[in-house]
């Protein structure tokens, strides 16, 4: 019995997915086999043994030590573009409120009670106030081309948005699917042309505090930005600035910040991006048959730090190997030549083999570098 440890409120439509004469799962497993989490941080969490995956459900894992589960052999996945619809939904939200200061606008309106019949008035007074441009016709920046940004630029592209987008991983699909709109080769370009700019990067060292003086010094005047990727891309003291001499007109964020709250200009929401019960449900499901399929099968997909290997099985015994480092050559050798086996590198080594030989786990357990292996069938 596989036993499966849940540190948040996981949708059931995921959970119904772990076969009960298989798994068992709750909030309170000492020794898990496998962890299932969304945003509860595991970065302090001692690691038994024992455990062999965790799986995000979500794209970011700034919560999860993944440099760590590296060295110890476990394998940390997320569920890119399980959520991204859900997003894609709110940035083009976030678009309107960028150019119409609707929020703003709401909160004036509440001012108005107890006016009585002068709120018609008043309301014809004050509204310029909150006027602002159209999006049709304007160039949107997407910084970032993944699951969420390719959706957000479909999507503003369909309301009449000019589309520049920039990413130096784009795949080819993508940069098709884009052609008649600019994919630049560089950053500066996509700044110098957009109206609005939407920023769709992990939180990596040459990312954090990517959006500051520098980087907004060549915008627009009166760009707006929307940041729904992570808080700290963000040099708060620098887009502060900037928002007090109109450098930026908006920014609209799903992290806030006790330094940006309450600027002129400053929309946050509580980082409402994924809370969705639709996005909540397709992470679950892909969180949970990414587990099933590397506990029973050994394929990996989908794993921030080790690479995607998959394999259908072959009927005969299957070896799993972690490692630091390629050790596929004395892997190969310790099982002989009859087998068949995949492998790769990422942040760490990977390999699945299948064999019909007598696996000596011993032996392989002791090769230079290897840090797990696990038997299946």
């Amino acid at each position: 019995m596989y036993e499966v440890l849940t540190l948040n409120k996981i949708s059931p439509k995921g959970t119904a997915l772990l076969d009960p004469a298989k798994y068992c799962f709750s909030d309170s497993v000492p020794s898990p086999d496998a962890v299932l989490v969304r945003s509860a941080s595991m970065l302090d969490t001692r690691f038994d043994a024992r455990l062999l995956s965790i799986a995000r459900a979500g794209a970011g894992v700034n919560n999860v030590p993944v440099d760590r589960c590296t060295e110890q052999g476990i394998v940390v996945f997320n569920t890119p573009g399980a959520n991204a619809n859900a997003v894609k939904e709110l940035v083009i939200a976030a678009l309107f409120m960028a150019s119409r200061k609707i929020a703003a606008a709401i909160e004036w309106c509440k001012t108005l009670k107890g006016q009585g019949d002068n709120v018609g008035k008043l309301v014809e007074k004050g509204k310029s106030s909150f006027a602002g441009p159209e999006i049709a016709g304007k160039t949107l920046g997407v910084i970032g081309v993944g699951a969420i940004g390719f959706q957000v630029a479909l999507a503003a592209k369909a309301l009449g948005m000019r589309i520049v987008a920039f990413d130096k991983y784009i795949t080819p699909e993508r940069a098709e699917a884009l052609k008649d709109d600019a994919v630049v080769d560089s950053l500066d370009e996509l700044l110098e042309k957009s109206d609005y700019i939407t920023i769709h990067v992990p939180s990596l060292p040459d990312t954090k505090g990517m959006i500051n003086a520098q980087f907004l010094g060549k915008c627009k005047n009166g760009v707006r930005i929307l940041n729904f990727a992570r808080g700290d891309l963000v040099n708060s003291a620098d887009l502060a600035e900037a928002l007090q001499s109109g450098k930026c007109a908006a920014y609209i964020t799903d992290f806030p910040s006790d330094d940006l709250i309450g600027l002129e200009g400053v929309t946050a929401l509580p980082h409402l991006g994924a809370s969705t019960p639709e996005s909540e449900e397709n992470c679950a499901v892909m969180a949970v048959k990414q587990t099933v399929d590397y506990i029973e099968n050994g394929n990996i997909v989908n794993s921030v730090n080790y690479p995607g290997v998959s394999m259908a099985k072959s009927g005969r015994k299957r070896v799993c190997v972690t490692a630091s480092h390629d050790v596929s050559r004395d892997v190969k050798a310790a099982l002989k030549d009859d087998l068949c086996a995949a492998y790769g590198m990422k942040k760490g080594f990977y390999m699945i083999a299948d064999t019909n030989e007598e696996i000596d786990t011993e032996r392989l357990r002791a090769i230079d570098g290897v840090i797990r292996v696990r038997v299946i069938g």
